[in-house]
Formats: C-alpha cells, structure tokens, sequence
C-alpha cells in the first residue's frame, strides 16, 4: 500500500469534480477522500496499490467534463486506513 495527495486547481468546484473523483478511486480500488479547499482548490487523498493510483492520477488530472483542470500538485502522503472513499 502506497499513498499519494493530489492538489487540484482550476474550474474545479461546483462541477462534480469530489464525485467523479470518488466513482473512479472506487473503481481503481482506492481508499481516502475529496474535499474542497477555501481557496476553490480540491485536495485529494488516495490510499491503495501503485496501479490504482497511476489510474486514479490520471482521472484527477482530466477532471470531469465541466471541470477545467489547470495545474495538480502531486506528492507523496502518509498511508491512513479510510473505508471507502469519502467526499468531505
């Protein structure tokens, strides 16, 4: 198990950005959560096998059809139990 934190801006709120997000990290087999920031960002934590983030990432950085994502801050991040995939 491996995890990583994704900072998402742009278009980003308001544009089911936390659901489509929580459709495919389920899909991908990723525990964690979306959640939108103060500042109109939307931080991502995910949690699971290296596969199922490299395919999460991928769906964060293309972002719903009426997103429109602009720059992601990928890093590194602390491996936390989550059941299931919140949005927050």
């Amino acid at each position: 198990m491996t995890a990583r934190k994704w900072v998402v801006s742009g278009r980003v709120q308001g544009v089911g950005f936390r659901n489509y997000v929580q459709k495919h990290a389920l899909r991908a087999e990723v525990t964690g959560y979306a959640k939108n920031l103060e500042d109109g960002r939307v931080e991502v934590h995910g949690v699971g096998a290296e596969e199922g983030l490299k395919r999460l990432s991928g769906y964060v950085r293309r972002g719903p059809m009426f997103a429109e994502v602009r720059t992601v801050d990928e890093q590194m991040a602390e491996v936390v139990r989550y059941d299931g995939f919140q949005i927050r």
